[in-house]
Parts: structure tokens; C-alpha cells; sequence
């Protein structure tokens, strides 16, 4: 069994999706600036908007139907699930960078040391959760193909003001800055059937594999952090069927023994992952 994908049309626009936000501004500042004095150029700027609509159309486009894929839980403890597929589908509100299928953790002890939105500063450091430096663990056996891990962990977002700025204003520019500004610290280990597991948003240095590195299921990968397009410590995980997340197609997946009722699933929005 493996996880590539034909060229279906679905799968096209997937992989076109990356190139039309940058390339969009691009034309628009073109046009804005005159800096390529053809007459032929005047108006191009109306081309450029309309890449940028494609863009937002684009993300709206699922990605083919794959067979859902059993993987371990990364995490052990109480972590809290937030943007769930098990909630809704795109999970994130949209399909690119294969997040149609994707999962964050929180790590939410029942002694209320993670702080709540909103009840300190707005820039909080992120040694002030409990989730950061967590260890997280490799959810399949397969073969790490990469890893980035120089990304500084920055404070978390933990007030409306810094909210609205990082949807505001830093998405837009990690957007434009493509997958790496948004999943920050990452690795990715493609399991023996071909799915590529993608463990985002981790604690800089703390990367314990390097690409060609074997990792078994439940083998400890790297820990917990705050970078990358994040707004407190968390786990962001996706199962995607390219090493390519800038291009990928998200595939459904399930923990196994994460079901309310001990089979494989997910918990949903707000819901803790069930206890082994």
C-alpha cells in the first residue's frame, strides 16, 4: 500500500496552491511600482488580484478521498484537542499546506497550570506552559526525511490584542513566506506505507533525529514548542501524502485508543485524549 496519489484535478490544484499568493503580490507590486516601464504591463495589477482570489478559491478544493490511516498518539497526559477534524472538516478552515485532516494538542493539566486566554499579559513567554518541552514521540515506524529545528520559540499570543495581530498581520506575512514560517520547527517521518506524518510548531534544538534516521513508533523525535505560526506551546499534527507540505494533500487519520470508547480516533474540540 502507498499513500502517493495520481494527477487527479484535486491533486493539481493542491500542488499549484503555494506559488499563487506570492506570485499574486508580486504582480500587484509590479504594477503599483512601474519598476518594468512596458506599456504592455499597465493594468497587470488587476492579473495579480485575481491570483490572489484564485488562491482563496483554491483552498475551498478537498483534497481526494484516501483511506483513513491508524497512528499512534504522540503525546502522553492530558492534552486538550483544538481544531479538530473530529469537530469538522478542513479542521483549520482550509485545505492547503494539508491541514484538511490536521490536529493541535494542548497540554491542559487538571492543576490549571496552563494559562488562560486572556487572564495575563498579551505576549506571554512560552516556558509559562506547561506544554512547552513536552516530549513528543514519532506516531508510525518509518524513516525521518526531515527536520528543522533552528526556528526561535516565541511568546505566545495570549490576549486579544497579540490574537488579532498574529491573524492579522503575521499570518499574512507566514503566508507569503511559505510552509516553513508556518509549521516553524518540524519533522517529518514517512511511514512504510508511503503517508508522511508531520509533527509541527517544536522547541528549537530539541530535534533528537536527523533525515535518514530510522524512528519506530513512540520513539521520542523532539519536544514540544512555541514557533512557526503558533499562539501558545502546542502540537500541531498531519498525516499529508508528500514530503512537499507546501503542496500536500492532507489524509484522514485516527490515534489509536483515542476514541471516548478506547477504539482509534480523535478527540474532538475541547475534548482530552482518552486515557490509555
Amino acid at each position: 500500500m502507498t499513500a502517493t496519489r495520481g494527477l487527479s484535478p484535486r491533486t493539481v490544484v493542491a500542488r499549484l496552491r503555494p506559488v499563487l499568493p506570492p506570485a499574486g503580490v508580486l504582480v500587484i507590486v509590479v504594477d503599483a511600482t512601474g519598476v518594468l516601464p512596458w506599456p504592455a504591463l499597465d493594468g497587470v495589477g488587476l492579473v495579480g488580484m485575481g491570483l490572489l482570489l484564485l488562491f482563496m478559491l483554491a483552498d475551498r478544493v478537498a483534497p481526494p478521498p484516501a483511506p483513513l490511516r491508524v497512528v499512534e498518539r504522540p503525546v502522553t497526559g492530558p492534552w486538550r484537542a483544538l481544531n479538530s477534524p473530529a469537530t469538522k472538516v478542513p479542521s483549520h478552515g482550509t485545505h492547503s499546506l494539508g491541514q484538511t485532516h490536521a490536529l493541535d494538542l494542548v497540554l491542559d493539566p487538571p492543576d490549571g497550570s496552563r494559562p488562560e486566554f486572556g487572564s495575563g499579559t498579551q505576549w506571554r513567554r512560552p516556558d509559562e506552559y506547561p506544554a512547552f518541552g513536552a516530549p513528543v514521540t514519532s506516531p508510525v515506524t518509518g524513516t525521518v526525511v526531515r527536520v528543522h529545528d533552528r526556528r526561535r520559540d516565541h511568546r505566545a499570543r495570549s490576549g486579544w490584542v497579540s490574537l488579532v495581530y498574529m491573524l492579522v498581520v503575521e499570518g499574512f506575512v507566514r503566508q507569503l513566506g511559505g510552509a516553513r514560517w508556518m509549521t516553524g520547527n518540524v519533522v517529518v517521518v514517512r511511514a512504510d506505507d508511503g503517508t508522511h506524518v508531520v509533527l509541527a510548531h517544536l522547541r528549537r534544538g530539541s530535534a533528537l533525529v536527523r533525515p535518514g534516521d530510522r524512528a519506530t513508533a513512540g520513539r521520542q523525535l523532539a519536544e514540544c514548542g512555541n514557533s512557526g505560526n503558533s499562539s501558545e506551546p502546542h502540537l500541531h499534527v498531519q498525516l499529508t501524502d508528500t514530503l512537499r507540505i507546501a503542496g500536500a494533500c492532507g489524509v484522514p487519520m485516527a490515534f489509536r485508543g483515542g476514541a471516548p470508547d478506547g477504539g482509534a480516533g480523535l478527540p474532538a474540540n475541547g475534548e482530552l485524549l482518552a486515557a490509555h
